[in-house]
């Protein structure tokens, strides 16, 4: 048969006859005599003569490329290559054997060409049905990755010889369909451009300076026309800041803008990014440092509703109400709609499941399957659907290799379409098409479902100052010179908002929390992140108000290093008393040493807010708060003497140090014993030196013989002659609460004083002497106000104290524990057990009001307020409903320790 007549066969039978005898006429002029007969070639292609003919049908641009080098299709004539798929090692490879030297030369031509063969190829395997959706897909992607590889190369190589080397690294991120290795036939390439660090390779060049042009040279290479076609279209609008941010920043940059500003668009966008050229630690480590942001633990319950508001803005701005069913990329129930379900399931669970962090859409959908978070069915309809949606798309961008998704209204394209598709008619395929993209829709509205409205917000009278706290809540949106606010912040708080308001109602002074939590928030910088992080952590929320209100101190420690909130509660071991080896075991791995203290101040600090923020949650009784102030006080100066050298002097503790009941603000009693008054000189001074980070301790060592005129260190036979000759009772009697806790002398001291001790528990006048002290006690340190004096007034702390300790002493119980005494006094029957229970029952009140007076400021207080406002506060700190509740209860407390000191006490000094 003639080559005339057999173009006008194969064209009549084809899908576009004028096109496909057009190209069959132009490509048998053109064609080589040396190749045979074309008729022939064709007839004998190894994927068939209709997978030609449908190349030249359905794409004329691939028909022209053909036709302006016949070569073409002898290449694509070579069973490995049009019937095999290739991997990136084999597509490199093509272009290296093509470029022989270097793939720049004149503009990249060579690399152009490269491209468009390559590209002729993936259509008409595709089309063939020779190669599956994934594998069409990711050659697409592996085409656009190596010409960024080797754009980058290039110009990286170039600028490092024309302006020098910086030190720091440059990655290029690939997100969109080329992060997920899903790129279709006319993609954009959506990158973002990423260096390690600042820095300067002269005054006139920064790192900044030098990466973005590097970005711009890169940009302008693929922007760049050639006869042969573009590269690849280059987008970073998914960069921060979109248009108007540099092209390239910083990891520090990257960090502070996403943890600032990032939205739920950008976090969804960052699922799909990977490194395809330059460093790949640097991509790692970017990746893992925004990690929690694009995988969050627990995401805000907004997310659906913002993910909704996204689609719907797309189909408002980027689409006309009557393409909205016909643009199968965008339209309700496209390929947009499916990714954005797959998407918002793996923010949603992929922090929890790491199986689900993964950049293909196919196979995250899959993934999502395997864990049972969607439907069986559903995955099925999904999966499905999105095969079809993207052989759609790729069928509407192979004719011309431009960025359309929206099937056509003319009749006879539509057809054509619909046949190209294996349809036999233009009704059949848009019955299918509608209906699949109706089971989208339909699966996406239950997935991508609206948040439960706003409820009302609490009422703002519960602020005395209202005007102030609408300025303070108004504060909390304000730009600052460093940075402004993102939208999604200001979503966010809408939603934060009530929830703070609901937990500053509880709180026993609302204006001062407020005012306290603005300035959090203005020190901890990143308010998205904040805020985010307590609107779905309410738990964390509670604890920061609960934590503001309860201590003034807590919250200044808080506001000058406010990562210590997420430092200390996601410790697992937070809930956790820790013990005196835990704390030593801390303290060592520090590298604190006796000129460098700091270590030391800083550890003792977050310990004590940590112990603050346990107290205030109520995961932990009072006894065991006491403890735990008492181990950290005691690890604290047992290792701070230790880096100082000072072992050889033995330490003893007393009062409630030694008890083991230390509460907040409390100076340690100690005692020295031994020789070495330089290194206790040392140990003083050291711990109670301030510095930025605090200090150690306050120490107090005038229990020692003959107070602050005696020497602070003393051996132990000059502790054992004072105590027995020329020492008062009030001295002895504070031998009650004697603890050595490091040094070698400790066994030799404790014996000594618990003989002295018992000795004089022995005295006949021991219980007169003791009410005496008490009296002298409440003369010279009372406030005036009985009422007030919780430590010393009638019934007060120092009351049930010595009654305790005078019992210990004529029994002989050595107990320093103040609640453990009083059980060896219960068990032999010098108390009895109703009285040990109401004694226990009324100290604790009286303990538990002294804490959270000191808790306030972390101070030393030992009397109730004075002012009835204040009373009311700090009975709300307390649990009270009102301060009538409160002041009945601490009254009956005081009423019952002194009963039970007049009882046991002062019944017996007749």
């Amino acid at each position: 048969m003639e080559s005339a007549s057999w173009i006008k066969e194969k064209s009549a039978a084809s899908l576009y006859p004028a096109q496909v005898e057009t190209t069959l006429i132009q490509l048998n002029e053109a064609w080589p005599v040396a190749a045979g007969p074309l008729p022939d070639a064709i007839q004998s292609f190894p994927l068939g003569e209709a997978a030609l003919l449908h190349l030249f049908a359905v794409s004329s641009i691939c028909a022209a490329r053909i036709v302006q080098n016949p070569e073409l299709l002898l290449w694509l004539s070579q069973p490995e290559i049009c019937r095999q798929g290739r991997d990136h090692i084999e597509m490199a490879n093509e272009l290296y054997r093509a470029a022989k030297t270097d793939v720049a030369v004149n503009n990249f031509q060579i690399l152009h060409r490269w491209k468009n063969k390559e590209m002729t190829r993936i259509a008409l395997r595709e089309l063939a049905n020779a190669a599956a959706l994934e594998e069409t897909t990711a050659e697409l992607s592996q085409l656009a990755e190596i010409c960024v590889r080797e754009v980058f190369a290039h110009w990286n190589a170039k600028f490092r010889k024309s302006f020098g080397s910086p030190t720091a690294d440059f990655a290029i991120l690939a997100l969109g369909k080329l992060g997920g290795h899903e790129l279709n036939h006319s993609s954009d390439v959506d990158l973002i451009f990423l260096y390690s660090e600042e820095g300067e390779l002269s005054p006139r060049l920064s790192y900044h300076q030098w990466f973005n042009r590097l970005a711009e040279k890169i940009l302008e290479t693929f922007s760049t026309r050639d006869p042969e076609g573009a590269l690849f279209r280059i987008d970073l609008r998914l960069r921060p800041e979109g248009s108007t941010g540099p092209l390239a920043r910083s990891l520090e940059s990257m960090e502070n803008y996403y943890a600032g500003f990032g939205e739920t668009w950008e976090r969804i966008a960052l699922i799909k990014a990977r490194e395809i050229a330059g460093s790949r630690e640097l991509a790692y480590e970017f990746l893992s440092q925004h990690q929690p942001f694009i995988y969050p633990r627990s995401p805000t319950p907004d997310l659906l509703d913002e993910v909704a508001n996204i689609k719907r803005r797309i189909e408002r701005e980027a689409l006309g109400t009557d393409e909205l069913d016909r643009d199968v990329k965008l339209g309700r129930g496209g390929i947009r709609e499916i990714e954005f379900v797959v998407q918002t399931l793996q923010f949603i669970h992929g922090g929890r499941h790491a199986f689900l962090q993964e950049t293909s859409t196919m196979k995250a959908l899959r993934a999502l399957a395997e864990l049972e978070l969607i439907p069986q069915k559903e995955v099925v309809d999904l999966d499905r659907a999105y095969r079809f949606l993207r052989q759609v798309e790729h069928r509407l961008q192979i004719e011309a290799e431009q960025q359309t998704h929206t099937v056509p209204r003319d009749p006879v394209a539509l057809k054509r379409l619909a046949r190209s598709l294996g349809f036999d008619s233009a009704n059949e395929f848009s019955t299918a098409l509608k209906k699949t993209m109706q089971n989208v829709r339909s699966i996406f509205d239950r997935v991508i479902s609206s948040a439960p409205a706003e409820g009302a917000l609490p009422d703002l009278r519960l602020f005395k100052d209202e005007k102030s706290a609408v300025r303070s809540l108004e504060d909390l949106l304000k730009p600052t010179s460093a940075s402004h606010v993102a939208p999604r912040t200001k979503q966010i708080f809408r939603k934060l908002r009530p929830i703070l308001l609901a937990q500053m109602a509880e709180a026993a002074d609302p204006d001062a929390v407020l005012n306290q939590f603005v300035r959090f928030v203005e020190a901890y910088g990143l308010r998205g992140l904040l805020f985010e992080l307590l609107a779905t952590n309410p738990t964390l929320l509670e604890l920061m108000i609960k934590t503001l209100d309860a201590s003034r101190f807590a919250g200044d420690l808080l506001i000058r290093r406010p990562q210590l909130v997420e430092e200390i509660t996601r410790d697992k071991h937070f809930n956790q008393p820790r013990s005196i080896a835990e704390h030593c075991a801390r303290l060592e791995s520090f590298g604190s040493s006796a000129t460098n203290l700091d270590p030391v101040r800083a550890y003792r600090q977050r310990q004590l807010l940590r112990i603050i923020m346990r107290d205030v949650l109520g995961v932990a009784e009072a006894s065991v708060i006491f403890a735990e102030l008492s181990d950290l006080a005691e690890s604290c100066l047992t290792f701070t003497n230790k880096l100082l050298s000072g072992e050889n002097v033995t330490i003893v503790a007393l009062g409630k140090f030694g008890g083991g009941e230390l509460s907040y603000g409390a100076d340690l009693d100690v005692l020295f014993v031994g020789e070495e008054t330089r290194a206790a000189q040392n140990l003083v001074a050291a711990v109670t030196q301030p510095s930025s980070e605090g200090t150690i301790a306050a120490v107090d060592a005038r229990l020692r013989p003959d107070g602050e005129k005696g020497p602070l260190v003393a051996p132990l036979a000059a502790y054992e002659s004072y105590y027995r000759e020329r020492a008062q009772l009030w001295e002895i009697h504070a031998l009650t609460r004697a603890r050595p806790i490091s040094g070698q002398l400790q066994d030799a001291y404790l014996e000594m004083v618990q003989r002295i001790w018992r000795g004089v528990g022995q005295q006949s006048d021991l219980f007169a002497k003791i009410d005496h002290m008490l009296e002298r006690i409440r003369r010279e340190r009372g406030s005036g106000s009985d009422f007030l004096d919780l430590k010393t007034g009638t019934g007060g702390m120092i009351e049930a104290e010595f009654l305790v300790q005078a019992l210990q002493m004529r029994s002989g119980i050595w107990e320093p524990n103040w609640q453990r005494a009083l059980i060896g006094l219960r068990e032999i029957k010098m108390v009895s057990d109703r009285d040990a229970s109401n004694a226990t029952q009324s100290y604790e009140v009286l303990r538990r009001t002294e804490t959270a007076l000191r808790r306030f400021e972390n101070k030393n207080v030992s009397t109730l307020p004075s002012a009835p406002e204040e009373q009311e506060k700090l009975a709300k700190r307390l649990g009270y409903k009102d301060v009538d509740l409160f002041a009945k209860q601490y009254r009956a407390a005081r009423e019952t320790i002194h009963a039970l000191y007049d009882r046991y006490l002062k019944a017996r000094l007749s």
